[in-house]
């Protein structure tokens, strides 16, 4: 099992710190920015356009991503603190993040750069899609590093040790959270468990299995959309099974949000490749 410890951090003054998560995250976005960029340039596409396009991505994914969240998953607390929708740096939904990214792409072309052809539009955007699991998975590294996605108890030899107190208390705070402290068991036996951290699984997922499924696929000359519609294609299933796991999340007849979203966006990213006529390579 996976060592349980706590969320590096380096404090700089007062209270201001830096927090490993924070960290990550800002280097997701700046690690995806660059591979960004430079995949434009040597697929012909003008960088300063796409630095331009990637402001807007960025800025709407992460407002939408909040709003998301907070709505979706925690409408108490808004009806409680309405304040809570303005502090875009609390709560964020990674679905809310790809629906914000999306919606940034086409105020941009529809608000500022009006010329480029709708055929370019689509090679820009996918240009954004083949690099975000990069970035993604950099970005899910943070969530591991936080802890910010607590599962149930388990077994599973990849979950996450609950052998210390500190642990044991991490995880006993989230279960009475969600109402649900009479289904752990007692300490000794909860010492010789774990649990599911999605963050974590979400990393391995992401880093094992799309990132490498991107660099081989790349090796060859795809039309533009194919890396757009792949990666739900490959997130969404696995996102869809993990979510049974999830403790704290908010759920309507027994879903999260992020299900919901989920399957929507899988249907879609299926029709698009099938219509498109997208193909994987075949074995000989």
């Amino acid at each position: 099992m996976v060592p349980y410890f706590l969320q590096p951090e380096v404090h700089l003054f007062g209270p201001v710190a830096i927090h490993a998560f924070g960290a990550l995250v800002a280097l997701a976005v700046i690690a995806g920015w660059k591979m960004t960029i430079v995949r434009c340039g040597r697929i012909g596409l003008d960088p300063e356009v796409c630095n331009d396009l990637l402001m807007y991505v960025v800025v709407s994914g992460f407002v939408v991503a909040h709003l998301y969240s907070v709505l979706a998953y925690f409408p108490g607390k808004v009806l409680a603190d309405p304040l809570l929708l303005l502090r875009f740096w609390e709560d964020i939904s990674s679905f809310g993040g790809i629906v914000g990214g999306v919606s940034g792409f086409w105020l941009y072309f529809r608000v500022k750069e009006k010329r480029v052809d709708p055929g370019d539009r689509l090679r820009y955007l996918d240009a954004i899609a083949y690099v975000f699991p990069f970035a993604w998975a950099i970005g899910r590294l943070g969530c591991t590093v936080a802890h910010d996605h607590p599962g149930t108890i388990t077994t599973f030899p990849l979950g996450v040790s609950l052998a210390t107190p500190g642990a044991r208390d991490y995880i006993t705070y989230f279960y009475g959270t969600a109402g649900r402290l009479a289904e752990l068991p007692g300490q000794e036996q909860l010492s010789g468990m774990a649990f599911h951290d999605l963050g974590w699984y979400e990393f391995l997922y992401t880093s094992l299995l799309i990132v490498p499924a991107f660099l081989v696929l790349n090796r060859k000359a795809r039309p533009p959309g194919f890396f757009l519609v792949l990666f739900p294609l490959l997130y969404v299933p696995a996102r869809f099974l993990m979510d049974f796991l999830r403790l704290i999340d908010a759920k309507y007849a027994g879903l999260t949000p992020a299900q919901y979203a989920g399957v929507g966006l899988f249907f879609v990213a299926l029709c698009f490749f099938v219509r498109g006529g997208f193909h994987l390579p075949r074995r000989r």
